[in-house]
């Protein structure tokens, strides 16, 4: 059974995290377990994370504040594996470097450090930028179609990411259709100008011709019908 001590401290930490949210952590406790966190990451700009979602699990102990917590991560993110216990120097790999005074802030923003940085450690993997950007671009798809306990934390999150899902593959069809009207037009310039110099000579000819043809043939329809108005007049 949690303390009454980690219950004030949880509840006082979710209070100021509620309070004054930090830039790219979102953080709150599983409403039927204040021992359980789960926290989202937004990945930071000039980084291989850049706009990544990265949902992920504190496992407070009972006798928190005094024992630190376990930390993993649930979305693919090409830094960590998931769904495993991370080795560092604020989680349950280390209590003996573990400080009281830490929060959950504390502990995600060091996570965030660590995140965007090239040390390994139990729980780390190795992989490319590409890979990173790559998974970064999936993640909230991921969280939103294929994560189930995202969807029972963060259920505003969850509305959000479908409707921006949907307004980026709006906004990807009409690009698609710009470049195929745009690539067609291209293409008709490029017909007539592909065209040597004689053929191109004879396709204006041509053009021009059509237009006074008409003209000619207007007139001398407009003179003979005066001429048969005048002559049934005079009859």
């Amino acid at each position: 059974m949690v303390s009454r001590q980690a219950q004030r401290r949880l509840n006082k930490e979710y209070k100021a995290i509620t309070a004054n949210p930090p830039p790219y952590i979102i953080a709150k406790p599983n409403d039927e377990n204040i021992l359980e966190w789960h926290y989202v990451i937004t990945g930071p700009p000039k980084t291989p994370y850049e706009n990544g979602q990265y949902h992920g699990v504190l496992r407070f102990p009972l006798d928190y504040p005094f024992k630190p917590p376990s930390i993993s991560i649930i979305t693919p993110n090409g830094r960590f594996s998931c769904n495993t216990r991370l080795c560092l120097s604020m989680s349950d790999y280390h209590p003996d470097t573990w400080n009281p005074t830490w929060s959950v802030l504390t502990i995600l923003t060091g996570l965030l450090s660590f995140m965007t940085g090239n040390e390994q450690t139990t729980g780390s993997i190795s992989t490319t930028d590409s890979v990173k950007v790559k998974l970064a671009a999936e993640s909230i798809k991921y969280n939103t179609y294929e994560s189930t306990r995202f969807a029972a934390i963060f259920p505003e999150l969850l509305a959000q990411n479908k409707a921006d899902i949907l307004a980026a593959e709006a906004e990807k069809q009409e690009q698609a259709l710009l470049m195929a009207s745009a690539s067609k037009q291209s293409s008709g310039a490029l017909e007539a100008a592909d065209l040597d110099p004689e053929d191109r000579a004879r396709l204006l000819v041509q053009q021009e011709d059509v237009k006074p043809r008409n003209f000619p043939i207007t007139v001398v329809g407009v003179l003979l019908a005066a001429v048969c108005a005048l002559y049934a007049y005079i009859s």
